[in-house]
């Protein structure tokens, strides 16, 4: 071995040691966060129900739904000029409610229950089963709701689908035949369940938070009790007119007027803030 290759070898030896003895760096190590949690879906919170049922000593079919009367909805058809039923309103028909009706034309505002209808079976407590809707007219026209019932989400289509409804007296589904929407006979007093308590939202009635009003009126779970001791359905009549309340003349069956709110809302504004404590007191997500 030549004296050149020695000396590479030596020096080659010589980094490696130094390699060696240089202390290894760190790594640097990021923290993994937890895993968000999922919110369960209807079904999954169901199922929670009924497992907080059976352990409780009710069952499945003791779960009880809450009823809710849109009280006054201004749904009323007239023939335009070309022969054709329309659902009056105040935007397309404000010459004719002045001139031939003799009326305002604000009061003609079938958008309200439009838009509270979205509110009701948008809602987490519908879709958990959980949910009754009638609807009663300014004329006295008696409509009941099937659970699964989609409305349209355009005021037009909505508009085409009360008129059909109101000429037709029922909708069926396309698919299976399902009767989602029909006209049933008054008073709506004998469509609910005995032993129903009944209460009728006003701006003049008792004052509550949307969560006191839970814990009151609405029972711990669907097929428990209340804070009153009693177990029987909760019917909700709620305005859907544009001026006006719920009166105890129109429905002397109400045990008490109640709001929610110091301030006007919105008929689906307080139906959100209703159905949402009662959605948290029932554990629905």
């Amino acid at each position: 071995m030549s004296d050149d290759e020695s000396d590479i070898s030596s020096a080659s030896s010589s980094s490696s040691e130094e390699e060696q003895q240089q202390p290894k760096k760190k790594q640097r190590t990021t923290a993994i966060p937890p895993p968000l949690e999922i919110a369960p879906t209807a079904d999954a919170a169901s199922s929670a129900i009924a497992q907080t049922n059976s352990k409780t000593g009710t069952t499945a079919n003791k779960s009880k739904r809450l009823i809710v009367l849109l009280d006054q909805a201004k749904l009323e058809t007239i023939k335009n000029r070309r022969g054709n039923f329309e659902l009056l309103n105040c935007d397309d028909h404000r010459d004719l409610c002045k001139k031939k009706l003799k009326k305002d034309p604000k009061i003609f505002r079938p958008d309200i229950c439009h838009q509270e209808l979205l509110a009701l079976l948008d809602s987490p407590l519908n879709k958990a089963g959980h949910l009754q809707i009638y609807i009663r007219t300014s004329r006295n026209v008696l409509i009941e709701l099937h659970p699964s019932v989609r409305i349209p989400r355009t005021y037009k289509r909505f508009a085409g689908l009360m008129v059909q409804l109101l000429h037709k007296m029922k909708i069926k589904a396309a698919d299976n035949g399902t009767t989602l929407m029909k006209v049933i006979k008054n008073p709506f007093s004998q469509h609910l369940p005995v032993g129903t308590h009944v209460y009728g939202m006003s701006c003049q009635g008792m004052l509550y938070s949307p969560a006191g009003l839970a814990k009151a009126m609405i029972p711990l779970s669907p097929g428990g009790e209340g804070e009153g001791g009693g177990a029987n359905q909760v019917c909700f009549i709620i305005g859907a007119m544009a001026a006006g309340h719920v009166t105890t003349e129109d429905h002397p069956y109400i045990e008490k007027m109640f709001s929610i709110s110091e301030y006007p809302l919105s008929g689906a504004s307080a139906i959100n803030r209703i159905l949402g404590s009662i959605e948290h007191q029932w554990g629905i997500v």
